[in-house]
């Protein structure tokens, strides 16, 4: 499963949800790449550059990083996957590493939401958490990339018939509902 949406939109906040009640891990590239600067690792170091400008992460690091964590053993009873792939040659890549393992996606949740929400939403959390990487430039060129470049990851789920989307504005609590009623209609289909 793979959970897709802007920056600010709640994915971590959803995939932790969804992976305590599915019995799924939860695999936040960001979390792993925030790991790696605070550890001061080389991935980390180079992430960091990209990271602070609010660019991605270039694809070639990303996907190394995703097949490693998706070999190990506690993805084998499922995972649900948070901000990866963020481009269509992810897809390909990602694809790819789940032929290799005879998998395939079973559902793409993408949660949906106002950009100016999110800018005051992102803003916010800046301020409790200290991120160097939310400030309000840097917000909206992250969502400007997300829409250049995500929304054509979004398309081509959506062709594949595996796309399920869910408003992601409103308490934490009704938000995790309506994902989970999605992500129930989707297998249900």
């Amino acid at each position: 499963m793979l959970i897709i949406g802007p920056p600010g939109s709640g994915k971590g906040t959803q995939a932790e949800r969804i992976s305590e009640r599915l019995g799924v891990v939860a695999i936040s590239t960001g979390d792993i790449f925030r790991a790696n600067v605070k550890g001061e690792t080389p991935l980390g170091i180079e992430a960091k550059k990209y990271m602070d400008n609010g660019d991605f992460v270039p694809d070639s690091v990303t996907n190394k990083m995703v097949r490693d964590r998706l070999s190990e053993s506690d993805v084998e009873n499922g995972f649900l996957l948070d901000g990866y792939p963020r481009t269509t040659a992810q897809v390909d890549y990602l694809d790819e590493i789940l032929a290799t393992g005879e998998e395939k996606l079973d559902v793409v949740l993408q949660l949906t939401a106002d950009d100016e929400e999110l800018v005051h939403r992102l803003l916010g959390r800046a301020k409790e958490t200290g991120r160097s990487d939310d400030n309000e430039a840097v917000i909206r060129h992250r969502l400007d990339l997300y829409h250049e470049q995500t929304e054509a990851v979004v398309a081509k789920y959506a062709e594949r018939g595996i796309l399920t989307q869910v408003d992601g504005i409103g308490p934490i609590d009704e938000v995790t509902d309506r994902v989970m009623q999605a992500i129930k209609a989707a297998q249900a289909a």
